[in-house]
């Protein structure tokens, strides 16, 4: 331990910092002392404990949750919110969570990549903000969008408005995302829009995409974009537990390697395993084992979700107060 005198000047210097609120120069000058020893007290402070720092986190913001996720998943960032059981409320808070994130890092000249037929990645596009300049951004939808024209309006809204927001360039898959058969998807494919627009998913540095569990969501079923109901039995015969952009995976996030998969068309498992930052944005107890799957998988990096699904995920009692509903 050091010397008395040294910790009463160590316990001065760190009142004048923390409590008091003086740089490290004001105090220097105080002090007649350099600002090398002064930072050089302030460190030894928190060495020997005589500082304590704790962050006061105010309610809900899950930031141990995030690390716990992180940490177990390997993922770059994870982004936790409050669970709800109204399903606008939670899709309301994954979509600002979602959105944030990319208003501070999105950088220009990316090339992103959407899905279509997420609720909460529509929710995500309507709660972002415009930029303020043009920002060189490419988004390209990487999952068919033709279906239902009252569905249909919704894949085709999440990149209009997308590339509007960021001030970017918008490009079309102008596709099913399920061809009626697997002559149907290469005849698509020879289609010279479609071609070249599958030619850019290699250059996709950013991927948002939404979780699906087998049953398909409403927005999904009323597009016409799904499979028939003796599939997806099949499917879950197989030990299907989600999909993203309609490729199927079991619990580990093994692809599921069926017939269906030459009738998607959209991005590649093995393309959006090569993007540099892949985001899921989805929660809610109906997506917890399509969301852990996604994860062992390593399908996506980055994890937008409610806090039920994330203590779900790492193994921790659900709150038995609150419920939460799929997004």
């Amino acid at each position: 331990m050091a010397r008395i005198d040294d910790v009463r000047l160590m316990i001065k210097v760190a009142h004048l910092y923390y409590e008091r609120g003086l740089g490290q120069q004001e105090i220097a000058s105080r002090l007649h002392l350099s600002q090398s020893n002064v930072s050089r007290l302030l460190k030894r402070a928190l060495q020997e404990r005589i500082v304590r720092i704790t962050i006061s986190a105010p309610q809900n913001v899950y930031t141990n949750l995030e690390d716990a996720l992180e940490t177990m998943y390997g993922l770059q960032e994870a982004i936790v919110v409050e669970s709800s059981e109204d399903e606008n409320e939670l899709l309301s808070a994954l979509g600002s969570a979602a959105a944030y994130w990319l208003e501070t890092t999105l950088e220009p000249g990316e090339m992103i990549g959407i899905s279509s037929w997420s609720s909460a990645l529509l929710a995500t596009v309507n709660a972002m903000h415009p930029f303020q300049r043009a920002s060189g951004i490419r988004v390209v939808q990487i999952l068919g969008g033709v279906g239902n024209p009252s569905a249909e309006v919704h894949a085709m809204q999440l990149t209009r408005r997308f590339s509007s927001l960021v001030q970017g360039e918008g490009i079309f898959l102008t596709a099913p995302g399920v061809a009626s058969s697997p002559e149907a998807h290469a005849a698509f494919l020879q289609d010279p829009f479609v071609r070249s627009t599958v030619a850019l998913f290699e250059q996709i540095s950013l991927a948002l995409v939404g979780i699906g569990s087998v049953e398909p969501s409403a927005l999904l079923a009323s597009s016409g974009n799904v499979f028939s109901l003796d599939e997806l039995q099949m499917l879950r015969e197989q030990g299907a537990v989600g999909d993203i952009c309609l490729h199927f995976f079991n619990e580990q996030g093994t692809p599921l390697e069926t017939p269906l998969n030459d009738r998607v068309i959209g991005i590649s498992v093995e393309q959006l395993r090569q993007v540099k930052r892949a985001v899921g944005v989805a929660g809610g107890t109906r997506k917890q084992a399509a969301i852990r799957g996604a994860l062992m998988g390593h399908w996506i990096n980055v994890l937008v979700t409610d806090c039920q699904t994330a203590r779900w995920l790492i193994g921790e009692q659900p709150d038995a107060e609150k419920g939460a509903v799929e997004a």
